[in-house]
């Protein structure tokens, strides 16, 4: 099965992603519960929140060869080297304008590519907010009333990360609008309406429930869907999803679907984390979100214990950006993090969302689990730059060549940094820590995935300069009848905190 932006529906190239499956919904306990009975109907509730709900189409022009994908029909896949695929490749290519048989086609004039998609008004005056991916890289973008009156729009503000966008058009007269709910309070089996405009037939109505709460479908870092079975299809991304009370709790973004169509899993960005980005863009034209400064990772059972945290919950830090928030606070690479601005942080999936939403140049209290206890500092937050600017991992100093050491009972051979290594494995010119020269199969640290190349930062959480520093803590973690010794691990894709195991059944390096 497979996960697609439920819209645009273009009339040209689709574009949709695929990404991967979702994790089904966890069984609820059985208990005696009583339901409300389901409204008789719908038409009232409908009747008043359809004039507030728009269609949006969007086009630009589009340069392509005759022969790219989107210009005429597509190529049907087949395996690689199959002979339909080049008889199908012939015959679309005599079939296009200025095609070859060979596949070289020259360029085409410019035509114009349209999508469509929902939105809904959220002010009198103009507003309408929908999805950035419906009106993303458009030249003209067009807004359509119940009415069919037809509004020319301007984007006030589009945030690609969390996929929302807030046009404004110029009506002759005050338009209806709709406000935003509260989704904290929706409940899994509450009862909601999507609207919108599925395949361009305009002002559909659908009913169903809240299917789930919190849905993370990797999407972005700040995935936290509502998922419904109201039916959505292309064409609803960027709709509203409403409670009984005709509130919008929800925008229409995505759906789970082996085909395209609704099979009823659909997904809707919460109204508390759509309202506050739609501020930010209506003021600043761009999201404003909160920002620590921090690389993280998941804290495994197997990081806690070496750690003396009882449960596997919190985002560990595993790097820290050089002048940011989280550097300035003295938080460093190894603390916990258990709770920020009061919210309890469960895993590392929390804690992008639970920062972002927090005011930028907000001070907020973040407890850390460091050195074997609680510690609470203070933290200002400053607005997240874009990812580009992020500083890179940091880099320390050099050492002298020596022999290489065998660390017994883990597997590994690990020498200074000289230049030659700085040169065979392709480090940094100032990087830091003690590198791995070997790792013997069927050990601990082939078991855990490391390879020659790899840099040892800290061990235990502190820094290591020397293959001396690496075998006194490791052996202090084994007079401590520690299960693990735990290493901040530099690879060429980041850096990793990573539990090593001292089971004495391991064998020695």
């Amino acid at each position: 099965m497979s996960l697609f932006r439920s819209v645009p529906f273009r009339t040209a190239l689709m574009g949709l992603s695929v990404v991967l499956a979702v994790p089904l919904a966890a069984g609820l306990p059985a208990t005696t519960a009583f339901a409300r009975t389901a409204p008789d109907s719908f038409a009232d509730l409908a009747a008043k929140l359809l004039p507030a709900v728009v269609n949006i189409s969007s086009s630009q022009n589009v340069q392509a060869r005759s022969g790219a994908p989107g210009v005429g029909p597509e190529l049907p896949m087949f395996p690689p080297g199959s002979p339909f695929e080049q008889f199908f490749k012939d015959f679309l290519n005599r079939n296009r304008p200025g095609g070859r048989p060979n596949g070289d086609a020259p360029a085409t004039p410019e035509h114009r590519m349209q999508s469509l998609g929902s939105g809904f008004i959220i002010d009198p005056s103009g507003l309408v907010v929908t999805n950035n991916h419906v009106i993303d890289g458009a030249d003209e973008i067009t807004v359509t009333l119940q009415d069919n009156t037809a509004l020319k729009a301007e984007v006030v503000g589009r945030d690609e990360t969390g996929d929302i966008a807030l046009l404004r058009v110029k009506p002759d007269k005050p338009l209806p609008a709709v406000e935003f709910g509260d989704s904290d309070v929706s409940r899994v089996g509450d009862w909601v309406l999507a609207i919108g405009n599925p395949f361009g037939l305009g002002g559909s109505v659908t009913a169903g429930i809240v299917s789930a709460r919190g849905r993370n479908i990797h999407q972005g870092p700040y995935d936290d869907f509502i998922q419904t079975d109201a039916a959505i299809n292309r064409g609803n991304s960027g709709g509203p999803l409403f409670n009984m009370d005709g509130q919008v709790i929800g925008i229409n973004t995505a759906i789970y679907s082996p085909s395209g169509g609704s099979i009823g899993i659909g997904f809707s960005i919460p109204s508390n984390m759509a309202k506050n980005i739609v501020a930010q863009l209506h003021d600043f034209g761009h999201p404003r979100r909160g920002w620590l400064g921090v690389k993280i990772q998941q804290v495994t059972q197997d990081i806690a214990d070496s750690l003396g945290l009882k449960d596997a919950s919190g985002a560990m830090v595993a790097g820290v950006n050089d002048g940011g928030p989280a550097d300035k606070a003295k938080i460093k690479g190894g603390d916990i993090i258990l709770k920020f601005n009061g919210q309890d942080v469960k895993d590392m999936h929390t804690l992008p969302r639970i920062v972002a939403d927090a005011d930028v140049g907000k001070q907020v209290p973040v407890v850390l689990w460091r050195d074997g206890k609680e510690v609470t500092i203070q933290a200002t937050l400053a607005e997240k730059p874009d990812d580009a600017t992020l500083a890179a991992a940091d880099q320390g100093g050099k050492a002298d060549t020596t022999k290489p050491t065998d660390i017994a009972g883990l597997g590994i051979k690990i020498a200074p940094i000289s230049q030659d290594l700085k040169d065979k494995f392709q480090l940094n010119a100032d990087q830091k820590g003690v590198v791995i020269t070997d790792v013997s199969p069927g050990s601990t640290a082939a078991d855990r995935g490391l390879k020659p190349g790899d840099v040892i930062i800290e061990v235990q959480q502190g820094e290591v300069t020397s293959p001396e520093d690496v075998q006194k803590r490791v052996e202090a973690a084994r007079k401590a009848d520690r299960k693990f010794v735990l290493m901040l691990i530099q690879r060429q894709d980041g850096v990793q905190y990573m539990p090593l195991s001292l089971s004495k059944d391991k064998k020695p390096g």
